[in-house]
């Protein structure tokens, strides 16, 4: 009742008024009240700013807070402030003083700031663009942030930072030309969804959080689309990554974690940066046990699907690896079976065939043998892959199963490809759009 209260009346001595650019910007920010609406009218705001009071600021077209290259643009000391409409630039670039266009870094009364609200920004500068701590019950949406191409990756910050956030919404934004687009640490219970990233190192890289979900995401022109590190009860699914050159989905220590309808497409480490050993992965799975992997596509990937570092107790089954010219690389000492209650996998390269026609494969699969783990170990060997030796070797291995080290088999292989809900619908697309093109072409004739 008293918070209801205090609302009331905060609503009831709330004002709303416009700012012009020769106003001491500050001055006003200090004098507002809890619940007040500033209006930034067109023009430049040079320097930067504190936001003590709960009130709302946003930005008419043609607006700009210019933080001349120095510090943060706006900080953030208070609970329930929404920025709105802004356009913030020129923020500093000292990353060991986490220089952020937005920067909100101190608990209230010991506890975590409550319900800001980041919504239709456009921010360009050096450093962090929205950097968050000890925050909850944020919400981060349809903004802009862009990063300085001139600066080395690593001496960018991230596009939007969260640490220390809970319960907390990031969606709908863009971001791009950062060291990583979206960077999650030491934070629970969010939720990041339909966000773009491209042009940087890392799309969205996670560390030392749990139960979180990252879902209906997409990443382009990146190192790798997902970097996702000692975390734990993470939901990634309905996901895209295209045009990666390290990795589409990186995991590096997760555990008890599901992987599901992502889409993983064109992973191949550029020519000018290639080296031994480094390949173009679709998943790169590293130390990281029980979890789930289904339903995900891996189209055109150097390497598939690589598993070291004792990645087991995994469930991978009604996956789809699609155009790789390594399927599987995977390096234990155990078995692993890859199916689950009757479905396996789709292989592009599965010879095999479906007698009954109940869509999975009468042969078991088995992408790797003892040859290819020699080849792992001494590249140098492709060059006589097809020599008569090493058929012989093969034909040897597959007579004398003794003889076969450990490695993955998939019992059930599937003879058609799992196509996501939205691959579908751009199916289902394209066949009425050629229906329709036909019939028009029948009518000329």
């Amino acid at each position: 009742m008293l918070v209801y209260l205090c609302s009331f009346s905060q609503s009831i001595f709330a004002k709303e008024f416009t700012v012009t650019a020769e106003d001491n910007l500050q001055e006003v920010l200090d004098t507002s009240q809890n619940g007040d609406i500033i209006t930034l009218s067109t023009g430049q705001y040079l320097g930067n700013f504190v936001i003590s009071k709960q009130i709302t600021l946003r930005g008419e077209k043609g607006s700009i807070i210019d933080a001349q290259g120095n510090g943060h643009a706006l900080v953030l000391k208070n609970d329930h402030i929404t920025l709105d409409k802004l356009t913030i630039v020129n923020w500093g670039n000292d990353l060991t003083e986490q220089n952020s266009g937005i920067y909100s870094n101190e608990k209230i009364d010991n506890r975590k700031v409550i319900g800001l609200v980041i919504s239709n920004n456009i921010l360009s500068g050096d450093g962090f663009g929205v950097w968050l701590n000890h925050v909850t019950e944020a919400k981060i949406f349809n903004n802009n942030v862009e990063g300085n191409t001139k600066l080395r990756s690593a001496d960018r910050g991230n596009g939007i930072q969260v640490a220390n956030v809970t319960h907390s919404h990031v969606y709908n934004n863009e971001t791009y030309k950062t060291r990583d687009g979206i960077y999650v640490i030491s934070s629970q219970n969010n939720l990041i969804e339909n966000n773009t990233m491209h042009d940087l190192r890392y799309g969205i890289h996670y560390m030392y959080s749990y139960d979180n979900t990252v879902k209906g995401n997409t990443a382009y022109s990146t190192r790798a689309g997902y970097a996702l590190m000692s975390s734990r009860r993470l939901t990634i699914t309905d996901n895209k990554t295209t045009d990666s050159e390290d990795y589409g989905f990186l995991l590096n220590f997760i555990t008890q974690s599901t992987f599901t309808n992502n889409h993983i497409k064109q992973v191949w480490t550029k020519p000018d940066n290639k080296v031994l050993g480094r390949d173009g992965k679709g998943l790169f799975v590293y130390n990281s046990g029980y979890n789930t992997l289904e339903n995900n596509i891996v189209d055109t990937a150097e390497i598939g699907i690589h598993l070291t570092a004792g990645s087991e107790k995994i469930k991978i089954y009604g996956n789809s690896f699609i155009n790789n010219p390594t399927q599987v690389k995977y390096v234990s000492n155990k078995k692993q079976e890859w199916s689950k209650d009757g479905r396996g996998n789709y292989w592009s390269n599965y010879l095999g065939w479906d007698m009954d026609n109940d869509g999975v494969g009468d042969a078991i699969f088995e992408p790797n043998d003892g040859i290819d783990k020699l080849v792992w170990q001494y590249p140098e060997m492709k060059m006589i892959m097809d020599s008569p030796a090493i058929l012989i070797l093969r034909w040897v291995q597959k007579q004398f199963p003794v003889l076969k080290p450990p490695g993955v088999k998939d019992s059930y292989p599937l003879m058609t490809p799992h196509f996501s809900e939205e691959n579908l619908k751009r199916k289902k697309f394209a066949i009425a759009r050629d229906s329709v093109t036909e019939s028009l072409q029948e009518k000329k004739l």
